[in-house]
């Protein structure tokens, strides 16, 4: 078992109120959460955005194939500062588990997101970059939705 903390920023186009509420609002985190070959259906995502609630998001590929993650918010301080898990970093088992801590700030008429990923589990070197490599394109994604909406409300 071990711990690896990364921490990935980006600046956005769209300020921290709009980005916290790709993050905290069901209609929008569908629209970009997951690798870019899964769709996740508003309707197959939970999130009770409060210290203790959980989240949860079904992820659809093809032929039927689903996959379902979540975690529980530990803090919740919108629109600044979100801290939850993804699975249960305190029993991970085999599977991986990590604490998200999503920061955001005004910066450059825009916002400077940080996600810092402290996971836990088995898998060590190899895990970790895979890890680092689904949150870049999750982030990928988040920045075009947030560049997207942005530009329809203005």
């Amino acid at each position: 078992m071990h711990s690896a903390e990364q921490e990935i920023v980006r600046d956005l186009a769209a300020g921290p109120d709009q980005v916290y509420a790709a993050w905290t609002r069901p209609e929008r985190f569908a629209r970009w959460f997951g690798p870019r070959i899964f769709a996740t259906p508003a309707e197959r995502v939970v999130l009770d955005v409060r210290p203790g609630g959980t989240w949860q998001a079904t992820m659809l590929g093809e032929d039927g194939f689903e996959i379902t993650i979540g975690g529980v918010y530990r803090e919740v301080a919108g629109p600044y500062r979100l801290v939850f898990t993804t699975g249960d970093p305190d029993d991970p088992g085999d599977g991986p588990a990590s604490v998200v801590t999503l920061t955001l700030e005004e910066h450059a008429g825009g916002t400077r997101m940080r996600v810092h990923l402290a996971a836990v589990g088995n898998g060590g070197r190899e895990r970790a970059e895979q890890t680092r490599e689904g949150w870049l394109e999750l982030i990928d994604r988040l920045a075009e939705h947030v560049r997207a909406s942005a530009s329809r409300v203005s």
